[in-house]
């Protein structure tokens, strides 16, 4: 998916980038490669790649989910800044946190969002457990998503903690999604959600599976959630 057709999807899915954004996109791609030698952030460093496999597919949650009506997102274990950032740059009323254990990516992310003239955004080194047991951060986001980072067991433990009464744990997920869902189910009653909406769906060109989904926060999750780091990945809430 080269500059052009990712600008004419979007516009398919009723996404009209401006000027700035496609400027924003494109320095986004070029700091990404230039970063990446210096230290991994990514395995995929081709235009056709990034734009389609990180910039679209991160964008692909706002066909599902409507930013638009939200105003805070947490983004856990972000790594390079996906989903939330190509999501920010599209939606730029919104407050982005993102959360990562690696210095290194938070420099990467901080200077990043420099260039690109982004306000209203926040990175936070620190394990995701620990983020999540901070009572400036604890239930206070409209909106926490994360992709690719655990499955889905073990990610609502990480997420849920994070999200206010009344808000959404947004998961973006391949084609494991289904049963990652069976395994989580326990885990997502304890920590206070249920499941709103699901959307199972193919990324274009390489037609490789995606499912989407939408978690509503309908009471508060216990305070001894997220436990100790490392725990929730070793010992999933089952």
């Amino acid at each position: 998916m080269n500059e052009q057709q990712f600008i004419e999807a979007l516009s398919k899915q009723g996404i009209e980038l401006n000027e700035k954004q496609i400027a924003q996109f494109k320095k986004y791609f070029e700091l990404l490669v230039e970063w990446n030698e210096k230290m991994n952030l990514t395995a995929i460093t081709d235009l056709e790649g990034v734009y389609l496999k990180h910039f679209y597919d991160s964008i692909s949650a706002s066909f599902y989910f409507d930013f638009t009506k939200v105003n805070s997102v947490c983004d856990v274990g972000a790594g390079a800044g996906f989903p939330s950032l190509p999501i920010k740059i599209c939606f730029p009323h919104l407050h982005v946190t993102i959360v990562d254990s690696l210095n290194k990516r938070i420099s990467f992310l901080n200077h990043l969002s420099e260039q690109l003239q982004l306000d209203n955004v926040e990175f936070v080194h620190a394990r995701a457990e620990e983020f999540g047991q901070n009572t400036k951060y604890r239930e206070s986001f409209d909106v926490v998503t994360a992709r690719a980072v655990a499955r889905l067991s073990v990610l609502s433990e990480l997420c849920l903690p994070l999200v206010k009464q009344g808000g959404y744990f947004v998961a973006l997920k391949a084609a494991a999604g289904p049963d990652e869902l069976k395994d989580a189910k326990k885990a997502i009653t304890t920590l206070g959600a249920s499941l709103k909406e699901e959307f199972a769906y193919l990324l274009p060109v390489e037609e490789s599976e995606r499912t989407l989904y939408i978690f509503d926060k309908i009471k508060q999750t216990p305070k001894k959630y997220p436990r100790k780091p490392g725990i929730p990945n070793k010992t999933p809430i089952q």
